[in-house]
């Protein structure tokens, strides 16, 4: 897993571990019924979607102790995990896209940083943890394609196109100015760098994305995921098929994949027009 899904288990556990010593439980005496208990208790301040996690961490720890024999019994086994709300992936536009992705101004270091972001992002597909733990070696100029590091490690090749492999090398001659070598926190080797010379992390990539959707005046909030839908959403439109997809986004099953197959109204529209002989 993830070092970010094992802080977010970790903290899960710290909570139930929390409510089990406020309540004068030991851990190896919590019933069903208990379990079902401390999940009402969330249902009034947690989505359903976080109450699953939780619900998840102390299954796999229940799981671990039951495997271990420290109890006889698993309470966790038959507790259902809440039902889950389905909704699509939230995306931008193609003219809001352009828009945000031209939006870095000026042509200092940081700015050609940006911009190159940007582009990587909504032109490769890549998550935003992917692309702040890219290295200078992973860039493939000739090809055009960058070696990225998914989830649960797996490699996958990333094809970039012209445009945005033109702003990676734009990048790429002025990111000496952004490397402190002096500093014990610089990292030579990391793609993007922040204004330190240390890798950039994922909050500071959304945090200049939100920058720049308020520059564009974009009547909607855009995270680093929402270009990675973009992505996605955009070359479905374009014909590109299914499978194809879900091997740019690294995605280990279709049914994530098939989430993109939504179609637009103004699409709709479009096809019903077409397509229908009493439309023409």
């Amino acid at each position: 897993m993830s070092p970010h899904t094992l802080r977010a288990y970790l903290r899960d556990l710290a909570d139930f571990e929390a409510y089990l010593r406020d309540n004068g439980l030991e851990l190896e005496a919590v019933t069903h019924g208990m379990l079902r208990s401390y999940l009402g208790n969330l249902a009034s301040r947690l989505a359903p979607s976080s109450r699953a996690r939780k619900l998840a961490s102390i299954k796999s720890l229940y799981r671990f102790l039951a495997r271990e024999k420290v109890i006889a019994v698993n309470p966790a086994k038959d507790v259902k995990t809440p039902k889950l709300p389905r909704s699509l992936p939230k995306f931008l536009p193609v003219d809001e896209a352009f828009a945000l992705v031209d939006s870095p101004g000026s042509h200092s270091a940081a700015d050609l940083r940006d911009r190159a972001i940007l582009e990587v992002l909504y032109g490769g597909g890549l998550r935003v943890s992917e692309l702040c733990s890219l290295s200078v070696d992973d860039w493939d100029r000739e090809g055009r394609v960058l070696r990225v590091f998914g989830k649960n490690s797996k490699e996958r090749l990333c094809p970039v196109h012209r445009t945005a492999a033109s702003a990676l090398e734009l990048y790429l001659e002025r990111r000496h100015e952004l490397l402190k070598e002096k500093n014990p926190r610089a990292d030579p080797a990391a793609l993007f760098l922040n204004y330190r010379g240390g890798r950039l992390r994922p909050r500071s990539v959304a945090r200049h994305l939100t920058r720049y959707v308020r520059r564009c005046g974009l009547p909607r909030t855009v995270s680093p995921h929402a270009l990675r839908h973009s992505f996605a959403t955009h070359l479905l439109a374009g014909g590109a098929d299914v499978r194809t997809i879900q091997e740019l986004l690294g995605h280990a099953s279709l049914s994530t994949t098939q989430r993109y197959t939504h179609v637009s109204w103004e699409r709709l529209q479009e096809i019903y027009d077409k397509s229908h002989p009493r439309a023409t």
